[in-house]
């Protein structure tokens, strides 16, 4: 491959996206359809719990909407983190091609995950909206910037920790072990503003907090929430991608020879 590199770094990146699409979508029987089912397990199960504590609102919101909402936020962070971890696993024979980089195909496969979690989104707004629940967002632009923020940190989260797996392989069961209490302090499932003080203060230190209460926010503005920030969760993703991106880039010989 030669002459514009821009034109050859985009071709390398529509080569890798297509492929990981593929490999998504396709690589097993029924692979596409567990992409859609296992947020509806999730929500499922919380809407079940949240109906034997007799609880049917959250902050003036129907909760099943509620839910919906704050899982595919969270889903859309810790997918887009769990491919950036694997995407040098899942791609290391491309290597062999002096074109392709590290970080091309952490970002193909991140982006990949963007454009499935897009149409899952909109397929379970469909089916909410066929059961009678409101779905449609006051402020649209402000559930796709929450959205839009929540991938950014996944990516650059995923960066990272890429490469401390690499430093230090036990480092990745504590990374997954993370994601579970993440789920929690992030409002995924607990109103965040029931949260006492001083701990309320600690919480809200979580970006992914800010991106899910932001989508929230976006579907509906009388939501009652805690103080939440855009420019937060854009400034903490932009210092895990300049971190991750800055590793990538001096760690890429051992990388790819990983």
């Amino acid at each position: 491959m030669s002459g514009n590199p821009v034109k050859n770094t985009l071709m390398v990146w529509k080569a890798l996206f297509l492929k990981d699409a593929l490999s998504r979508f396709f690589g097993s029987r029924g692979a596409w359809a567990w992409l859609f089912i296992e947020p509806c397990i999730h929500i499922g199960i919380m809407v079940i719990l949240f109906t034997v504590i007799r609880k049917s609102s959250v902050g003036g919101v129907d909760v099943p909407v509620w839910l919906m909402v704050g899982m595919m936020g969270f889903f859309t962070f810790r997918r887009t983190s769990v491919q950036g971890i694997h995407a040098l696993d899942c791609n290391k024979a491309f290597f062999a091609f002096r074109q392709v980089r590290p970080f091309d195909t952490a970002l193909t496969s991140a982006t990949v995950e963007l454009f499935t979690m897009f149409w899952t989104f909109v397929i379970l707004l469909i089916v909410f909206a066929l059961f009678g629940f409101s779905v449609i967002p006051e402020n649209t632009l402000l559930v796709i910037f929450g959205a839009l923020g929540l991938w950014l940190l996944g990516l650059g989260y995923g960066l990272i920790s890429s490469v401390c797996m690499r430093i230090v392989r036990d480092s990745g069961h504590f990374l997954q072990i993370l994601m579970m209490p993440l789920m929690f302090i992030s409002g995924v499932i607990i109103p965040m503003n029931t949260v006492p003080e001083p701990y309320r203060s600690y919480v809200a230190l979580n970006p992914v907090l800010h991106g899910l209460e932001c989508m929230r926010l976006g579907f509906w503005p009388d939501y009652h929430t805690l103080d939440v920030s855009l420019w937060y969760l854009y400034g903490v993703a932009l210092v895990f991608l300049v971190i991750g991106m800055g590793l990538y880039r001096s760690l890429e010989t051992r990388l790819v020879a990983q």
